[in-house]
């Protein structure tokens, strides 16, 4: 396996976001106005959000997105899943990424491993079967 490239990663990451972002969408368009539904889809999002991005990401390696586009997260040094908390304060640590203009998130792009900040910060790589 080698690393992925960075286009790749953002399309996996695109297909998460909407996958999750996708009753708050829907809510937006049915009825705009309803206070209670735009509530009750927001926690189905963070749901939705936690159980792709934190357990299913943490557990297999792979998020809906990751699964689509063929790619894996792990740890650096063995390319095991991380599990769940780590998978969770990987995307904690995104905010490192975003900081600093969101310099971090096109960092994949020159990186030899092709990590962003957060998967430096926590000795992960995301790597596709080339």
């Amino acid at each position: 396996m080698s690393y992925a490239h960075w286009s790749v990663r953002v399309v996996a990451f695109l297909i998460d976001w909407l996958a999750c972002a996708a009753p708050n969408i829907i809510a937006g368009v049915v009825d705009p106005d309803s206070t209670g539904l735009q509530v009750g889809l927001l926690f189905l999002s963070v749901a939705l959000l936690a159980y792709n991005r934190w357990y299913l990401g943490g557990r297999t390696g792979q998020s809906w997105g990751k699964q689509l586009m063929d790619l894996h997260l792990g740890g650096l040094a063995d390319g095991e899943p991380i599990g769940p908390p780590r998978a969770f304060l990987r995307d904690v640590a995104h905010l490192l990424d975003t900081l600093p203009c969101y310099l971090g998130w096109a960092w994949p792009i020159w990186d030899r491993r092709k990590q962003t900040f957060a998967d430096k910060v926590m000795s992960t790589a995301v790597r596709s079967p080339d």
